[in-house]
């Protein structure tokens, strides 16, 4: 099995924590743990590194994760607190030269074509940026620059979102309900990341409690929580309530498989 570590880009939901013009107790928490930029992961494989979603934050992550090298871009759903920093990775295109691979299902790449028209134009202005853009079949293993990848499906409310399974990582945002056909693609994992908006249900996310049965039941060896809201509370005081083999992922935070 290849080497695979997971480096935690962002944590946070669509408004980050500390949110703007929130004054609660998280918000106002000088614990690092709290201060979660937009949700996105970064996968190195042997040599390869793979971006997980690519959000408003982007540059800052990209910065502080001392990021030199990237070799493609996989994106979860079109949402814009997925999307909105992809113009950032013009950076990598200057550096390295080519194009970024990009894969989505279908409607997250027309949402691309959409917001980033100019990227896409046929009288192109100078500098900006690249996109090799590859659709997800869902059902159907891809190749993300020599990484394989099994692309799950799975419901944020009416949404399709894609999850991804990387060897023993199962990545999975953005979710409230997953059909039995695709939890069988997540079962098992060494590592499973998952998404746990709150502690209170919600109505496109799977909350604390959901989220704690749901990797009960595809019985990963460890999990991680990510997507979080400064309504769940400040991480200290959660971290209590989460069971053996399970935690709030943070920012920053390094795990490697195997």
């Amino acid at each position: 099995m290849p080497r695979i570590s997971i480096e935690f880009l962002g944590t946070g939901t669509s408004q980050g924590v500390p949110v703007v013009a929130c004054d609660c107790a998280v918000c106002r928490s000088d614990d690092p743990r709290d201060r979660r930029l937009r949700t996105s992961a970064l996968v190195r494989v042997e040599g390869t590194t793979v971006l997980i979603d690519a959000g408003p934050d982007l540059r800052q992550q990209m910065l502080r994760a001392r990021v030199h090298t990237l070799d493609a871009v996989l994106l979860t759903h079109e949402h814009m607190d997925h999307i909105a920093g992809m113009d950032d990775l013009r950076a990598f295109n200057f550096s390295q030269r080519r194009a970024m691979d990009i894969h989505g299902d279908a409607a997250t790449l027309e949402a691309v074509r959409r917001v980033y028209h100019y990227a896409f134009s046929h009288d192109r202005y100078p500098g900006v940026p690249e996109f090799n853009l590859h659709e997800i079949t869902p059902g159907r293993e891809i190749d993300a620059a020599g990484v394989r990848v099994t692309p799950v499906q799975v419901m944020h409310y009416r949404m399709p979102v894609m999850a991804f399974r990387i060897g023993g990582l199962a990545y999975v945002t953005d979710a409230k309900t997953i059909a039995p056909e695709e939890k069988d693609k997540l079962r098992g994992a060494d590592v499973l990341v998952l998404n746990a908006l709150r502690r209170k249900e919600h109505i496109s996310h799977l909350d604390l409690d959901a989220a704690i049965g749901l990797a009960r039941e595809l019985s990963a060896r460890r999990t991680y929580f990510t997507h979080i809201s400064h309504l769940m509370g400040r991480h200290a005081e959660v971290e209590r309530l989460i069971p053996e083999g399970m935690a709030l992922a943070h920012d920053g935070l390094v795990v490697e498989l195997g």
